[in-house]
Order: C-alpha cells, then structure tokens, then sequence
C-alpha cells in the first residue's frame, strides 16, 4: 500500500516563524542603533511644542506698479517664502498672509532658523548685466581724477591674471580679489553709455559732442556711491527696471560697477543647486537655464568675448548686488556655475532663493517676536494624558475580554511604540519632519487602529474554535480571512491620510502624516510579529488545550463538538425493526 503524499504546509510559514521574528528584530535594533548613532534620540519639536520666532513682512509698494500689491501677488509670495524655508529642512514652518500686505512666518526652534529668518524676505531678483565699468567700492570726491587701470581693481589684461569665463566654467585667479565670485554666465546687447578706458563712463565718446543728461546724471551717481556700508549697497540698485543702466555695489562692498541692461533674468533660470567643485576643492553653485535662457545666454557671450575688459565682464546681479563679474573668452551656452568665496551654507542659500524663484514683491521685516512653548507644553501634557487614558482603556478591555491572548497586543503594541518613536526622531534630520500636537493626535489615534488589527486576528482564531478545531489549526485558517481584512481596513485609513496629507496646509498635515506611517507600520507589525507569535504560543500547552485564562477555551467560547468521520450504519433487516 502506497504512503500517502504529504501536502504542502499551509501559507504563512507555520512551520518557520522565527525569520519573520528575526527580520522585525533585526529592524528595530538598526533603527535603535540608527537613532543613537546619529545623536538624535529624540523627535523634532514643531513650533507649537518647541517655541520659535515669527516674523512679520509688510509688502512694499512699487514705483510704475500701484496694483502690485494684490491677493494673487500675497498668495504666490506665500507658496515661494514655505518653499524656500521647508527647503532648508526647517518643517512645519507655517506660512499666511494678514490683512492686505503682511505675511505671517512662524519658524520653529531649530539648526536652520537663523537662515531661514535671512531669507523669507529676500526679493532673489537675478539678472546677467554687462559689465560697462568698475572701481574700488568707495565714493569719489567730485573734480578728481577717475582711478588708473592700475589703481582700480579692474583684472589686468594679462590671461594669467584675470578672472575668465571659459567653456562651462569661471577660473578665478588670485589676484582678482575684489572681483568676487566667478560666474559662467549669460547676458544681453549693450545699449548703455561707453566707458572710459579707466572705468569711468564718460558722457559722449567726443569732448565736442553735446552732453547728455542721462549720462551725465549716471556718473555723478557712481562718483558718489560708497559700497562700505549695506543699507548703500541695497540702496544703489533699488526701483531699477531690468532696461535700466544702473549703477551697483558688489557683494562685498569692496567694488561698484555700472551695469548694462539686462539681458538674462532669473525666470531664466531652471534649476540651481549647490554642489562642490572637486578639482577646485571649493563650492560652487550651478545653473541650468531654460532653453529660451539658453540662447540669450549664448547671445550675450558670444558679444562679449570679442570686447576688451571691462567690457567683456558680465555682471550676476542678485536683489541689485554683483555676486559675480566674471570675464568672458569664448561663447558659452546651456548653464553656468557661480564659484568663488561660498561657503558651504552661502551656496546652498544661494541656491535654495533662485531654484524657488523670485517673490513678486519687496517686503520688508515690520516685527520679530520670539515664540515660548509654555502654552504648547500644557497642550501637549493634556494630549499625552489623555493617550495615557485610552491606552489604558484599551489595555483593560483586551486584558478582560480576550485574557491570555491580551499578551500578544500589548507585546505587538510595544513593538509598534518603538519603530514609530524610532522612525520618527530618524526623519526630523532626514526629511525634516517635525512633531507638532496634530502629529501627537494622530498618534493616539493609531492605537485604536492597531488594536482594532489584533482583534480582528483573534476573533477569526475564535470562530475556528468555535466550528470544533483546535488551536493549531484554527490560527493558521483563521489567518487568510483576517488578513484580508486587515489590509483593507488599512488601505482605507491611509488613504485617508494621503488624501488629507496632499489637500491640507500647515498642522492638519502633521496629523495625516502620523497617521499615515503608523497605519503603514500596523502592517509591518501585525504581519511580521503579531502572526508568529501566536502561531508559537499555539504550540505551547497553556493556550493549545484551552486553559480558561488562555482567552481560548472552547468551553467559554461555546465550541461544537470535534467533527468526526463515522462509517455508515447498514439499514436494520429485521422486520420488526424495519
């Protein structure tokens, strides 16, 4: 006689729950470590719960533009100011408008809140102008001679000794110090006045021809402009249209210029970043340009490389300062790299204003006031409390109704506490996130859901035992069903939570985002913990034969009695009985 086959095991590796054992552990000892490792042991606290600052910009009016100042120019300054401050990884930053021309900016306690403060009202208005002449950075007394070529700061002609623009890069040199940055960069046909071989722009090319107001006016501006100080600086190129000749100050205040008309814009731009130039060992902050960019970057360096210094230098003028005015020697095209004296944050601040764009209008800071977390912290206190309270309910209730196997949720619970705390001090450096009181309430409601998983499992356990199977058994068929349920029930929660996530602004996103990681992390743990341990407990004599504090005795549960196979009992032959 034949031995019969054996059949395969049922799904879900009954006979092999230690590797899904082995896999959360393994998990939650590198998030641990991960967590400990990194010196982030704790999450990060939004403003609410942290303190912070807030500061208040009011919209500046703008010459030719009395309109400016409308609800679609507030709202796309909004968008622009969150972008750029939660693209420093300060999250939770919360961005909105007040009245008709304030923005409210409220930025959490954090490593990149200084930098954040310095750029939320940064207009970041770039545009490539063409160098038509350049001084040191200090005023010029009216009736003296305008300074040398060998006293200005102006490169010399020498190719070793100047700060060029060639193929995709800008090499400075070291003698080009008060040149700044070096830029590969882009700019337009030239319509201003000439400059004097010295740097100085003259009123006509002839000493016979007539004077013209415009350019005389010119340079009676930058004779008199001092670059020394900041508020000179952002004054010189302030009110000035893109077609303007204008007159402006370095960065760093040790050079003025007087620039041409623009010809590339930062709307020109694509993308920027920061990033480090390796045979240079310095930082550098790339650009890529649109393709309508492109060729009036093209353009202007085309033009440019056939003129002599300075007119072969394009300035990189940002909110009227010169970043950069690199020489031009051969025409370039497609993006350009602004390098020089960045530092590491410097280009990434850079980088951060004209990836995000410009703000449609000048603000200015009206008040700076610092944010406590006095208020945040009785809030928070009350939230815990009252998690404290429902957990404990849940607790009470698994404990009496379901008894023994109330071990198995509160273990699975306690997994679940820790790879969310773990996970979430872990994304405040990684992404950012920040835990503020939706996030903490959202939180509290996850327990209701991963609770709600556990007796799912365990009611479908005791509706097998209830049909007369033992436990073994009854845990491994019981578990197609609730598995299905559980994924659906938590399909529908975090799709709730992404959607709420995607449409909502500000706190409430906190709240779906908690919401949607601990619903994700319901499935991790009821697939991988919660499912081999009870099929190991149902191995163990205390649950297997049903001891009335397992929470699975059959007596209890009110189980029909085992179903067996009898052979059929012939019909009776005698007549009597028949």
């Amino acid at each position: 006689m034949a031995a019969p086959k054996k059949g395969r095991g049922p799904s879900g590796g009954q006979g092999r729950p230690g590797r899904a054992l082995a896999l959360i552990l393994i998990a939650m000892v590198a998030l641990t470590g991960g967590m400990f490792l990194s010196g982030h042991t704790t999450p990060r606290l939004g403003i609410d719960l942290a303190g912070g600052t807030s500061i208040t910009l009011k919209a500046q009016s703008q010459p030719g533009k009395p309109d400016a100042i409308n609800q679609t120019n507030m709202d796309t300054a909004v968008s622009i100011i969150e972008r750029r401050v939660n693209g420093l990884g300060v999250s939770e930053a919360e961005v909105q408008t007040e009245g008709r021309d304030n923005i409210i900016v409220n930025i959490p306690k954090g490593t990149n809140s200084k930098q954040a403060r310095e750029q939320v009202g940064t207009t970041a208005q770039l545009y490539f102008r063409p160098v038509l002449a350049v001084t040191d950075g200090k005023a010029t007394p009216t009736g003296t001679a305008s300074p040398s070529a060998s006293g200005s700061p102006m490169p010399s002609a020498s190719p070793s000794n100047k700060e060029t623009a060639s193929g995709s890069k800008a090499t400075p040199s070291a003698s080009a110090t008060t040149q700044g940055r070096a830029v590969t960069g882009a700019l337009t046909k030239d319509t201003s006045p000439s400059p004097s071989a010295s740097g100085t722009p003259k009123a006509s090319a002839s000493p016979s021809a007539p004077v013209d107001p415009a350019a005389a006016e010119l340079q009676k501006k930058f004779a008199a402009l001092d670059c020394s100080t900041k508020a000179s600086r952002a004054k010189a190129g302030a009110n000035v249209k893109p077609t303007d000749t204008t007159v402006a100050c370095s960065s760093e205040g040790d050079a003025k210029y007087v620039l041409g008309p623009a010809a590339v814009s930062g709307t020109d731009v694509d993308s920027a970043k920061a990033a480090v130039d390796q045979q240079r060992g310095m930082w550098i902050v790339q650009m890529d340009f649109t393709d309508k960019g492109s060729k009036k970057f093209q353009q202007i360096t085309s033009k440019l490389s056939t003129q002599q210094p300075p007119m072969n230098q394009f300035a990189i003028a940002l909110d009227g300062e010169v970043v950069s005015a690199p020489q031009v020697n051969e025409t370039l095209s497609g993006s350009a790299e602004i390098s020089g004296s960045f530092t590491q944050q410097s280009a990434q601040d850079l980088a951060n204003v004209l990836s995000y764009g410009a703000l449609p209008l000048s603000f200015h800071e009206d008040t700076v006031t610092t944010v406590t977390a006095a208020l945040g912290s009785e809030q928070l206190q009350a939230g815990l409390i009252a998690g404290a309270i429902g957990l404990a309910l849940v607790v009470i209730y698994l404990v009496v109704y379901y008894r023994g196997l109330s071990s198995i949720a509160l273990l699975s619970l306690m997994v679940s506490g820790i790879l969310t705390y773990t996970l979430m001090a872990l994304l405040g450096p990684a992404i950012g996130f920040a835990l503020n009181l939706p996030a903490v309430c959202g939180a509290i409601v996850a327990i209701g859901i991963t609770a709600d998983s556990f007796i799912v499992y365990f009611e479908r356990i005791r509706d097998e035992i209830r049909e007369g199977r033992t436990l073994r058994p009854a845990v491994e068929r019981a578990w197609p069903r609730a598995r299905r349920t559980i994924l659906v029930s938590d399909f529908v929660s975090f799709l709730a939570a992404a959607v709420l996530f995607i449409v909502t602004v500000g706190k409430v996103k906190g709240f779906a985002f908690t919401l949607g990681l601990t619903t994700l992390l319901d499935v991790v743990v009821v697939f991988l913990f919660t499912k081999p341990v009870m099929t190991l407990l149902a191995r163990t004599k205390f649950f297997s034969s049903g001891h009335p504090w397992s929470g699975l005795d059959p007596r209890r549960l009110g189980a029909k009695p085992p179903l067996r196979r009898s052979r059929r009992v012939n019909a009776p032959t005698d007549p009597k009985e028949a």
